[in-house]
């Protein structure tokens, strides 16, 4: 299997009834902003360049960005905080994520969930979370160069301590950095949902700070901008 074909298998997915309702179910209703758009309303892969040495980690594609636009954190609020934030230290091609084919290109980054369907709510039932745990362990065994996952989210956050056998659990919260078997590093990050953003719980500065932390921990600090 090659990272390509993972991808198409991870398309391809119908385990989970209930999510296979649910992002048809959203692609065939719409929303009202997006009623002439024909909504991609399948499993979506992750992302970005093969030789990433950062793996950013989501919970699960937006019911009406990424289940609409086939891209991981594409078509909402949460993606034009992401994507702005990875353009500023120099991983983006541009500042916003359009569609799949806007031309955007990433460098050093690669963008996944451990969910791959919009789930109801956005909470995934731990047995959902399970059927796409196989998709996200090969994924992460084909990111063979990368030295940081940075966990946008306590969901995230476990998913990576679990793919490492990490005992004890280690704590979520923003900016913890966890040393990994070798070298690597798992750093948290508040999800750059609405529900913190719009809050203040999460700001652009802090953002920024912890794109630096993960800058760093993966060697990348002299190759920002």
């Amino acid at each position: 299997m090659t990272l390509e074909s993972l991808q198409k298998e991870v398309v391809a997915c119908r385990r989970c009834s209930r999510l296979v309702r649910w992002r048809e179910q959203v692609a065939k209703e719409k929303k009202a902003a997006y009623r002439n758009e024909a909504y991609w309303g399948k499993p979506v892969p992750g992302w970005g360049d093969p030789d990433a040495r950062i793996v950013v980690v989501g919970l699960a594609p937006g019911a009406h960005g990424a289940n609409r636009t086939g891209r991981m954190f594409t078509g909402d609020e949460s993606g034009r905080w992401l994507y702005r934030a990875l353009w500023k230290a120099g991983w983006a091609s541009r500042a916003e994520s359009i569609g799949r084919e806007d031309g955007l290109k990433l460098r050093n980054v690669w963008i996944t969930a451990p969910v791959r369907c919009a789930p109801p709510g956005n909470r995934p039932t731990t047995r959902e979370r399970d059927n796409c745990a196989p998709f996200f362990r090969k994924e992460l065994e084909f990111l063979k160069a990368a030295r940081v996952y940075l966990a946008l989210g306590g969901f995230g956050f476990e998913a990576v301590a679990r793919f490492f056998g990490l005992r004890p659990k280690p704590r979520f919260g923003h900016g913890v950095e966890v040393a990994l078997p070798d070298g690597k590093w798992l750093i948290g990050s508040y999800h750059v949902s609405q529900q913190n953003t719009f809050t203040g719980r999460l700001t652009e500065p802090m953002l920024d700070k912890v794109m630096q932390q993960a800058s760093r921990r993966a060697g990348l600090s002299g190759e920002e901008g």
